[in-house]
């Protein structure tokens, strides 16, 4: 297969010897891999360092051009869809996911999945100045910071496939969870206040969950103890909306409802994974990218967690007689900013 011309960014990398094209695999939804049955990568040698692209953008002109041959390294345009080899090597994780591996990039195994986790770190990092430039309380500062860690926990699982970047991904998963439940059931106490008892309750919640996981090796242990943390937020969310600050509605039923809409996606990805593989390979590249439905689980969970952050912030602000208020960054992104009681 051909691609356009691109325009390249470099970066400096470690450039391995040429990709072998792997043969065709079946289609797979959050494929379960035991422990036994995970593969090591073959032995190969140490490369030298080089300057080659990683990622590349079209340009304009490039795009009217008769098409061109790729280029070791070069990201092209979503490939058959069926599975590669890849620069990291065969998977280790217990979990696979819908998109095809190393279809867009010799060095990340599912793009798509990957790029997707922007949306945890980028906005949460500027959530995370904002609050400390207000001088909020640091358990605050720490929600946006876990939501983060969960953004790059995720990039490096979906980009390698490795058991060791999966856990990475997941059990900050579990943590950022504790905090926004520490936060949540913390809005309506005095300030400089420390409920340690919740405290406790949740770090044991945390440490019990990790030592289980780490012995068991099942994903859907993981996915049940998030999904009760998950159920625990959610309802004392809506008590504050529906109770205690009604006119905090829309942004309390707006974050559930995305957060609601990323599951839903998650699962057709998982239910309908051999279809929506043979869909895209009847797609045009720009199109198929957009039924990764995966892809598509970060965005909605990444904006539904950052605005619940928003939600709990602006609950805690209004109790302690703060001014709080909702500037768009870009016009289109939400950041709280807060200004201190009036002086009486």
């Amino acid at each position: 297969m051909t691609t356009p011309h691109f325009s390249p960014l470099f970066f400096l990398i470690l450039a391995p010897p040429p990709p072998v094209p792997a043969p065709p695999s079946a289609g797979r939804a959050q494929r379960r891999l035991p422990p036994s049955s995970r593969l090591a990568p073959g032995p190969g040698h140490l490369p030298s360092p080089l300057f080659l692209p990683l990622f590349s953008f079209p340009s304009f002109p490039s795009l009217l051009l008769p098409p061109a041959s790729p280029w070791p390294g070069a990201v092209t345009a979503m490939a058959p869809a069926a599975d590669r080899e890849g620069y990291w090597g065969p998977p280790t994780s217990t979990l696979e996911w819908c998109e095809e591996n190393y279809a867009v990039s010799y060095y990340i195994a599912e793009f798509w999945n990957t790029v997707s986790n922007l949306i945890f770190i980028l906005p949460p990092i500027y959530g995370a100045i904002q609050t400390y430039k207000d001088g909020l309380e640091k358990r605050y500062l720490a929600a946006y910071l876990c939501l983060t860690a969960v953004g790059l926990g995720s990039w490096c699982f979906h980009m390698t496939l490795k058991y060791e970047m999966q856990l990475l991904d997941e059990l900050p998963m579990i943590y950022s969870c504790c905090v926004f439940v520490y936060c949540l059931y913390e809005c309506f106490k005095y300030k400089n206040t420390v409920n340690y008892p919740l405290l406790f309750l949740l770090i044991t919640y945390s440490f019990v969950v990790s030592i289980v996981y780490l012995n068991l090796k099942e994903p859907v242990f993981h996915q049940i103890m998030y999904g009760t943390l998950v159920s625990i937020i959610v309802l004392r969310s809506v008590y504050i909306v529906l109770w205690v600050y009604p006119w905090l509605r829309g942004l309390g039923y707006t974050s559930l409802t995305v957060f609601l809409m990323g599951f839903f996606l998650w699962n057709v990805d998982n239910i309908f994974c051999d279809k929506l593989r043979a869909l895209r390979e009847k797609m045009p590249p720009v199109v198929g990218a957009v039924t990764q439905f995966h892809a598509w689980w970060h965005i909605l969970t990444g904006l539904g967690s950052y605005l619940h952050i928003l939600l709990s912030l602006y609950t805690r602000t209004l109790f302690l007689k703060h001014r709080p208020k909702v500037k768009f960054v870009f016009g289109i992104w939400p950041v709280l900013l807060v200004e201190p009681p009036k002086k009486l």
